[in-house]
């Protein structure tokens, strides 16, 4: 049953009978990391090999590397379930590097929306200028032409040329 729209001065009228709503399943105001409980909950929802992972990166230490980045590295490995955001395998601790998609020398920081969670070796792809090692390292990663589009772009926000 539609309804007729209105156009008044340029304003859009939708009448009542027109709006519809969705009631959104599975929402809980208590799932926040705002408060102790909502964390609880958040950690529980984790898948376990998640879990594991996330303590483990907790334990590490990098020196050179602030609070912001440590945390947010944690948060972004969470929020990505552990996987490579550029070939999406799950990654286990010792495989997880956090890339600066700003390089810091650049002007970029150690924000959440900065950091990128890559396998240790498409990492070294997205800074390496060999072409020989950078083609062995695409054939023994599998990488695909959508991937690479996407180490292309890291690249060109790191002042590297394109990998063709």
């Amino acid at each position: 049953m539609g309804c007729k729209t209105f156009k008044i001065a340029g304003i859009y009228l939708y009448p009542l009978a027109n709006v519809q709503t969705k009631n959104t399943i599975c929402f809980t105001q208590s799932l926040t990391p705002f408060t102790a409980e909502g964390r609880v909950q958040i950690y529980k929802n984790l898948h376990k090999n998640i879990k594991q992972e996330i303590t483990l990166l907790m334990e590490s230490t990098i020196l050179a590397r602030s609070v912001e980045y440590m945390d947010n590295r944690i948060s972004r490995y969470s929020m990505k379930k552990g996987n490579c955001e550029i070939t999406g395998v799950f990654l286990q601790a010792q495989d997880v590097h956090c890339h600066h998609y700003i390089p810091v020398h650049l002007g970029g920081n150690d924000k959440f929306n900065n950091l990128r969670i890559l396998h240790k070796d498409v990492h070294k792809l997205i800074h390496m200028t060999d072409t020989t090692k950078i083609n062995t390292l695409i054939k023994s990663l599998g990488i695909t032409q959508p991937m690479l589009e996407k180490i292309n772009k890291y690249r060109e926000k790191c002042e590297l040329e394109r990998i063709k």
